[in-house]
Order: structure tokens, then C-alpha cells, then sequence
């Protein structure tokens, strides 16, 4: 975290980023200089808000906690594609108490809608929103939602508030300029509150008359409508007379509150923040480029929620969580662990015969989906007839791309691995071109094979081929050697390529594809030359099941495929990654290298994903987002699980922690995340255009990451990336 714990006369030198590409976070040379203190009473309505409270603004890759210092207030200015989510944070900090009590005073923030010169707008509550910054073991980590488009904050002395502003831009939005601003008005406290002043007589008669209202309205059903509008009537007689009664008359004479103040006093005595966002034609892809593929423990969800394992409120539970967490454009699957580690996952509660299964798999921000191996939900179908009828079900689908299945979290030794290869075997009998994807960090203790850890862990294909074709490494495996990265690769997709699988399909006939890949037979093998040069083995099995899925009729031998087949990115992607390398992190790698771990530089954070594209992954796993200690009600503490690094596991908590909404809470490092897979279109849009081997010479240009213990710790060089992608890459019409 970054703390300067310095006094505020003292000049503070600059932590996270400085204006530059598209964004202005600027640090002068000067030193912030406290006005002169205010003596006797302060009234708030009488005295400009940027002589109560400071207030600058800090962009979203810091660590922003309860005693950072205050910098000058600059305008933000930003820069986002369509489809894409931008944040920044505004903090604030009390310079004298006007509350008489034992905080310094309130606040009333209120944000308004971005809008361009053409009249195009992004809206509050929509597209923009806020959140207040919580810390966590005295990190700032959680955020709050606040209430839009008027939210009031507590300020309290000696401590730094912080406000995280998110923008989405919807994937129509026009491209242009859009203006908008923060507006921070200091009110006078209301730490007395009405509610505290009265009496129990008081209280009492106000509870009388709020209950009448509710007696009078509730009992509509089957009232005639003229009946209806009377009882509202009543009502409302009854509301306004308990307003104006004298329990309220603070509120309405003395303005205690901003949202009651005339226009011009708020335009007189807020602080102002401007809003700068440049909008670009860039549209980001639906379907994330990289599959984040992250877990999700239903025992979790049951033991906290109280709902039982099969239930309406537990299909009800999870279904919330999965349509939450795919705004954060990854791909959510459900766990639970078993003996040594077996794991059973599913992106679906439901069913694949059920029609929530497609409207889960059809989404396309799901990148990647989980395929259970047994019922998630026992039933009458044994668990080898419930895998037969999900995966028939599921073959027929223009999804069955995505699937995947994790059986296996980390074998450790030659029994675990048998078990996989079990396993897949059954699946493979019902699916030949089903994906199997196995976490790894090591090779089997009971059998050597090598003469060190390192060798024996790049010999693990060796045990799991041909029954794995996604081999998901530990980051921490490679450390700081970034060039292991390519043994690894070279070992799980050897230069020929070759997949030890004979022809399923013998009456299948060799096809000429055409430019992009062209093929003849060579015994139980197509040998396929892409477009780059690359000679490769491909089985039958492989090919000729994603061909057949475009193109049924090929399995009869009654039609030919043509070039246009495998022009399209997907079937290219299939083909080039035949075994595919994924990676994960977890308790390792430690500081300095990428995690999500609490405490970790925001950079550190971002830089996870960064690392996965500059290392040539083709996926990721994370093991867990809600994986905090067992809890038996909504709203108990959030405590991380003993002997992880603390954050480990978790992205997110129960909205119930925080307030009474149900709504998940998210954390930086999951807004970090999002940052990260949004980064990778950047750079692979770039890529695209002059070639993959520039889109690494911008990382390195710009400074953003290097490698595992190289990478920004400051903003800027993530601006000028963006920067320079929008430069060269924005359409010749726009700007």
C-alpha cells in the first residue's frame, strides 16, 4: 500500500502515476499549504467547501488508504473504448472539524451525467457510478455502492475518504468528448439526529402514524380502483402531517441538507471536480480474448446464506453470483473440493437439458465454461449416464467450444494422475474432442523424472497426454525466469504438434481447405501448414470434430468443407491451440511478482494479466473469489482462511457486511482484474496491426511490464499504452 504518512506542509512526493496518455492526475512541485484556521462556530452554508475539506483525485491503480496526504485538485481526463469499464478515484480529507462531535463533518457528493457537444449522454446510475473505498485489515480493498445520483459521506479527523468513480461505455456509444462533473458540498452535521432529540412519547406517536399509513394502503387486494386511490389518498394526508410535524422542522428551516439548498448556493460553495472522457470507435470484444476462468465455492454460498444444497434458494444464490461476476468479463465456474483435491466444477447449476444451461453458455462474456463429471444435484441418473446425456446434449451446441472440464485441482502423485487419466477416459468415450484442463506445479513425488524440480515439472505432459489438452501451470514454477516460459510451451506443444489419438472417423475422407490451411492424409494424421509457415501434426479426431460441427453432413461423407471454415478466429484459435497453455496464481508467486494478494501495488494487481499475454498464455484459472473463513450468517466478519496470504481466495464479499443490500461487494483487485483483461485487447488490437513482436516492444517502450519483477509502479506508463493504441489505431474519421 501507499502511505506517505507525511504532515501536510511537507511536500509529497508522487506515488502512483502523473499526468500523461489520456489521463491527468498531475503532482506540482509545490507544497500543499493548509488555508488559515477557521475560529468560532463554522457553518457549512456560510463558508466555500474547499476551505472544510481537501479534496484531489488519484488514479485507479492506487492505493489510496486512511492516511495518504493531499495533492492538488486537478481535472480528470480519461480515455476509454466502447465496451469497456474506466475508473478514477476522488479522495477527500477534512482540514478542520465543522461537526462539533467526534467526527469532522459531512459531506454531500453528487455526480452527474457525462455528456458530448452532440448531445449523447452516459448516464448516472447507469453508466456512471459510484463506490466508497473500505479498507480491509487496513487496506483499501472493498467498495460500497453509494446511492446516485446524491450520496452523503461521514469525514472524520485525521483520516482520508475515498470515492472510486466507475464509468461503463455501453458498446453503442457514439464515439466523442464527454464533460461531467463531481460536485462535494460540505453540510452541517446531523450527528444529533431528529431520531436521537425525541423523547419516547415522540417516537411512539410517529410510529403510530407511520403504521396507520401502512394499515390503510396494504390491504388492496381485490379493492375496487376507486377504493385504491382513496386509501393512497389517506395515506399521503397522513405522510405530509407527519413531516410537517415539529420532530421535522430542522430539516425544512434550517436546509441541513444539500439536495434542499437553493442552486446557487451549491454553485457557490462546492468543490467542483471536471470530468474529461474521450470516447474511441475501438469496440471491445464480448467475448474476452484470454478465458479468465474463476472459482467459486458453493459450500460457501450454502453455510453463509443458509440455503440448503438442490433448493429454489439455492439455484436462486448462485444464479446471482454467476450474472454478477460476468460484468467483470470472466468466466465463473462453481466448486467443491474432495478428497485430494478432486474438484468438482460447473458453470451451471441446472442441467444441460434444462433451458437456463443455454442462456448461461450463450452469454458472450462467458469466455469459457465448466462441465460437471458427476451430478452437481443427486438424481436418478447414475453418474456415468448423467456424463453421457450432458456431454450429447452439449456437443449439438455452438457453445461446446467453451466447454472444458477440471477434474483434478494439483496432483501430487501417480494415483492422482491415474485417477485424471481414468476420468478423461470416460469423457474422451463420449466426447473425443472434449477439453480436459489439470492445475499443475510439480510432477508426481513417486516418480522421479528428471534430476531436478524444474525438469521433473516440464515432464508432466508426459503422464497426462493425451488425456489433458489445457496443461494450466503455476506462475510460481517459472519465478523470475520468464524465458521458462517457452520450455513449457515447447514441451505441452511440441514443434510437431503431434496428439497420440488414432482416426475415430475412418470413413472420413482428407479435404483440401484452401489458403489458409491446407491438409492431405498422411495415415491416422492430417498434416497441416498454417499461414505463418508452421508445419503441424492435427489428429483426425481434433479436425474433423470442429469441422463436423459447422458442417454435420461431414461426418456422413456426404459434404466437403472450404477454406471459409477456418478463416474465422475461433476455429483458428482451435487449431493453434490443439494443447493449450494456461496459468494461475494462488498462495505464490509472492511480492514483487503479480498477485492478487491484499496489500499488493495496484500495478502488481493489473500486471497478473499482463504477464499471461507477454508470456504467450492462452487462459487463465484462479481458484477461488469467496473463499473466506466458514461463516454461518450474511452479515458475519469477513476473516481470510488461516495459512493464505491474506486476499487469497477472495475478490469479493456479501453485500450484507456493508449494509442491507444483498448485492456482492467487490474489491480493487477484482476492478483490477477487469483492468488487466481490458489491457489485453489493447495490446492484442495493437498486435493485429504491426505484429505481435511490436505489441511487445510497446510493453517494454513504455515501461508497463517488462517481466515478473519489472513493471510499472506508477500509472502513467499504463496511460501511455493506451495512448499510444488510440493513436495508431483509432478509425481516420474520428477525432
Amino acid at each position: 500500500m501507499e502511505n506517505s504518512g507525511s504532515h501536510p506542509e511537507v511536500m509529497v512526493p508522487p506515488v502512483e502515476g502523473v499526468a500523461g496518455g489520456g489521463t491527468a492526475y498531475g503532482w506540482s512541485e509545490s507544497g500543499i499549504q493548509d488555508p488559515n484556521l477557521l475560529r468560532g462556530s463554522i457553518d457549512p452554508l456560510k463558508v466555500h467547501s474547499s476551505e472544510l475539506v481537501h479534496v484531489w483525485c488519484m488514479p485507479n491503480s492506487a492505493n489510496v488508504g486512511p492516511q495518504d496526504m493531499p495533492r492538488p485538485l486537478e481535472p480528470i481526463s480519461l480515455l476509454a473504448a466502447r465496451n469497456e469499464r474506466e475508473n478514477v478515484q476522488i479522495a477527500l480529507r477534512p482540514k478542520v472539524s465543522w461537526a462539533g462531535s467526534s467526527i469532522a463533518g459531512s459531506v454531500q457528493v453528487q455526480c452527474s451525467d457525462l455528456c458530448s457537444t452532440s448531445g449523447d449522454r452516459l448516464v448516472v446510475g447507469e453508466s456512471v457510478k459510484m463506490r466508497r473505498v473500505v479498507p480491509i485489515l487496513g487496506v483499501p480493498d472493498a467498495l460500497v455502492p453509494l446511492e446516485l445520483p446524491l450520496s452523503q459521506l461521514t469525514l472524520y479527523p485525521g483520516e482520508t475518504t475515498v470515492i472510486w468513480v466507475s464509468i461503463d461505455v455501453p458498446t453503442t456509444q457514439p464515439p466523442g468528448q464527454y464533460e461531467g462533473e463531481v460536485i462535494i458540498t460540505a453540510i452541517r452535521a446531523d450527528a444529533e439526529s431528529t431520531a436521537q432529540c425525541l423523547g419516547k412519547a415522540e417516537r411512539n406517536q410517529l410510529y403510530q402514524e407511520l403504521k396507520s399509513c401502512l394499515d390503510v394502503v396494504e390491504p388492496i387486494d381485490g379493492k375496487s380502483l376507486d377504493e385504491v386511490v382513496e386509501r393512497v389518498k389517506s395515506a399521503s394526508i397522513s405522510l405530509r402531517r407527519v413531516l410537517q410535524s415539529p420532530s421535522f422542522s430542522d430539516v425544512y428551516l434550517d436546509n441541513g441538507l444539500v439536495d434542499l439548498m437553493e442552486e446557487d448556493a451549491i454553485s457557490n460553495l462546492s468543490v467542483r471536480v471536471k470530468i474529461s472522457l474521450t470516447v474511441w470507435d475501438f469496440i471491445l470484444p464480448a467475448t474476452p480474448s484470454v478465458p479468465a476462468v474463476i472459482g467459486i465455492s458453493d459450500t460457501v454460498i450454502e453455510d453463509r446464506f443458509g440455503v440448503e444444497h438442490g433448493s429454489s434458494e439455492w439455484y436462486e444464490a448462485l444464479d446471482q453470483h454467476f450474472k454478477w461476476l460476468l460484468q467483470y468479463k470472466i468466466s465463473p465456474y462453481f466448486c467443491r473440493w474432495g478428497e485430494s483435491m478432486r474438484v468438482l466444477t460447473y458453470t451451471c447449476p441446472w442441467p444441460a437439458d434444462h433451458p437456463k444451461s443455454d442462456e448461461y453458455f450463450s452469454d458472450p462474456r462467458l469466455a469459457a465454461y465448466a462441465v460437471p463429471y458427476r451430478p452437481v444435484v443427486s438424481g436418478g441418473d447414475t453418474p456415468k449416464d448423467f456424463l453421457q446425456r450432458q456431454v450429447e446434449i452439449l456437443r449439438t451446441k455452438n457453445h461446446w467450444r467453451k466447454a472444458y472440464f477440471y477434474l483434478w485441482d494439483e496432483p501430487l502423485n501417480l494415483e492422482h494422475y491415474e485417477a485424471i487419466r481414468n476420468m478423461a477416459s470416460d469423457i474422451h468415450a463420449y466426447a473425443p474432442d472434449a477439453r480436459i484442463m489439470t492445475t499443475y506445479y510439480c510432477g508426481p513425488s513417486d516418480a522421479p523424472l528428471a534430476s531436478n524440480n524444474f525438469e521433473a515439472f516440464l515432464k508432466v505432459p508426459e503422464f497426462l497426454r493425451p488425456h489433458t489438452q489445457i496443461y494450466c501451470t503455476s506462475e510460481w514454477v517459472i519465478g523470475n525466469r520468464e524465458d521458462l516460459a517457452k520450455d513449457i510451451i515447447a514441451e505441452i506443444q511440441p514443434e510437431n504438434g503431434e496428439v497420440m489419438c488414432s482416426n475415430p472417423f475412418p470413413s472420413v475422407k482428407p479435404i483440401l481447405l484452401g489458403r489458409t490451411l491446407d491438409a492431405v492424409q498422411n495415415h491416422e494424421y492430417l498434416i497441416c501448414q498454417v499461414g505463418s509457415g508452421v508445419v503441424h501434426k492435427v489428429s483426425f479426431r481434433v479436425l474433423f470434430s470442429y469441422a463436423a460441427r459447422a458442417y454435420p453432413a461431414l461426418l456422413k461423407g456426404k459434404g466437403r468443407v472450404g477454406a471459409s471454415i477456418w478463416v474465422t478466429p475461433i476455429q483458428n484459435r482451435v487449431i493453434g491451440t490443439l494443447q493449450e497453455w494456461w496459468t494461475y496464481v494462488c498462495m505464490g508467486p509472492s511480492d514483487p511478482h503479480p498477485n492478487w494478494h491484499l496489500g499488493m501495488r495496484g500495478t502488481q494487481h493489473r500486471a497478473v494479466m499482463w504477464r499471461v499475454w507477454k508470456e504467450g498464455g492462452t487462459g487463465f484459472l484462479y481458484w477461488g473469489a469467496n473463499c473466506y473463513e466458514k461463516a454461518m450468517v450474511p452479515s458475519a466478519e469477513i476473516r481470510f482462511r488461516r495459512g493464505l496470504p491474506p486476499g487469497d481466495g477472495v475478490l469479493y464479499y456479501p453485500g450484507q457486511v456493508f449494509s442491507s443490500s444483498q448485492e456482492p461487494v467487490a474489491s480493487l483487485r477484482l476492478e483490477r482484474l477487469l483492468s488487466g483483461l481490458q489491457d489485453i485487447e489493447y495490446l492484442k488490437l495493437y498486435s493485429s496491426r504491426f505484429g505481435r513482436e511490436e505489441g511487445l516492444h510497446l510493453l517494454e517502450k513504455t515501461g508497463m511490464y517488462l517481466g515478473p519483477e519489472r513493471y510499472t509502479h506508477e500509472h502513467m506508463p499504463i496511460d501511455a499504452m493506451r495512448g499510444e493504441v488510440f493513436r495508431t489505431c483509432r478509425a481516420e474519421s474520428n477525432f
